[in-house]
C-alpha cells in the first residue's frame, strides 16, 4: 500500500491530529486508530475498495514500524515520525534530541524557559528553548524557521488559544515518561515496605546525590506526587504546593529538604546516622 504524505506540512499535520484525537488525550487509539488508517487508505492510497481487512493489514504494518512504545496506540510523536517530511518534523526534535527520564530534568527545563516566572511558556520563551535545543546539536536554524515551528506547536498544544503553554502542554511536547510514583503502593502496611519504597523514591529525585532535595528536585517530587491525585497541575499550583512542602518539611530552613526531613513529613522514623 503506497500512501504518500509528501505535500503535508506542519499545519496539515495539526489538522489531522486534532481530527482523529477526538477525545484530546494525546493518543490515537481504539476506534480512532481504525478511522485514521481508513482515512489514509481512502485519501492517500490507490483508488481501491477500502475493506476492514485491508485497513487492519495496513494498521498492523505501520504499527509494527512506528508504535515505538508498543502500547497499541499512536502518540503524537509517533504519528509525526510516520507522516511528516524531515524538514517539518518538529515534534521529533524533542523525542530525538531531548529525551527525558524523570520529572527533575523536565522541571529544570520548565524553570529555565519560564523566564518571567509566570507559570506559562510564552511563544517568545518557546522560541528560545527551540533555538538552544538546535544549537546544542550543531544545527543552524533561521529565525523565520523557528517562528514557523513555534506557530505550528502553538496551534497544536495551546488549547485555550491564549498564546502560552502551561506545565501540562510542555510535558506533552517533551514526551515525559510515566510518573515514577505510579509503581509504589503509598498505603503499604508494613514499616519495612514503606521504608524500602521511600529509599527508592528519594534516590530517584536526589539526582545530584547530595542527600537533600533542592531546586528542580523538589519541583519534580512535588509534580509527580501531586499528579497521583491531581492529574492536571498547573505551574502556579505547583509553586504553591512546593511552598507548602518546604514550609512543613524544611525544618532547618535551608531551602532544601534533607532525607530525614522528608521521612518525618511522610511519617517514617528517620535513620539515626543520617
Amino acid at each position: 500500500m503506497d500512501c504518500s504524505f509528501d505535500n503535508l506540512d506542519a499545519s496539515g499535520f495539526q489538522e489531522i491530529w486534532q481530527y482523529f484525537d477526538a477525545d484530546d488525550n494525546g493518543y490515537i487509539e481504539g476506534k480512532e486508530l481504525d478511522n485514521f488508517f481508513r482515512h489514509m487508505m481512502s485519501k492517500l492510497g490507490p483508488k481501491e475498495k477500502v475493506t476492514d481487512e485491508r485497513v487492519q493489514r495496513l494498521k498492523e504494518r505501520f504499527m509494527s514500524a512506528y508504535d515505538v512504545s508498543a502500547d497499541g496506540r499512536l502518540q503524537i510523536q509517533e504519528l509525526a515520525m510516520m507522516i511528516l517530511p524531515e524538514d517539518e518534523n518538529f515534534l521529533l526534535v524533542f523525542r530525538r534530541e531531548a529525551p527525558l527520564d524523570n520529572s527533575v530534568d523536565f522541571m529544570k527545563i520548565w524553570r529555565k524557559y519560564d523566564s518571567d516566572s509566570s507559570g506559562y511558556i510564552s511563544a517568545v520563551e518557546l522560541k528560545s528553548f527551540l533555538k538552544d535545543l538546535f544549537h546544542k546539536h550543531g544545527k543552524d536554524v533561521s529565525s523565520s524557521k523557528l517562528d514557523e515551528y513555534v506557530d505550528a506547536m502553538m496551534k497544536i498544544f495551546d488549547k485555550n488559544k491564549d498564546g502560552c503553554l502551561d506545565l501540562n502542554d510542555l510535558s506533552r511536547i517533551l514526551d515525559l515518561k510515566e510518573n515514577f510514583m505510579l509503581q509504589f503502593q503509598m498505603s503499604a502496611s508494613s514499616q519495612a515496605a514503606r521504608k524500602s519504597d521511600f529509599e527508592k523514591i528519594f534516590n530517584h529525585y536526589d539526582v545530584s546525590q547530595t542527600g537533600a532535595l533542592e531546586g528542580a528536585e523538589v519541583d519534580g517530587f512535588v509534580k509527580d506526587m501531586m499528579e497521583l491525585v491531581w492529574p492536571s497541575i498547573t505551574g502556579p499550583e505547583l509553586d504553591q504546593l512546593r511552598a507548602v512542602l518546604l514550609r512543613h518539611c524544611d525544618v532547618n530552613q535551608d531551602g532544601k529538604i534533607q532525607k530525614n526531613e522528608l521521612a518525618l513529613c511522610l511519617g517514617l522514623k528517620p535513620n539515626k546516622d543520617k
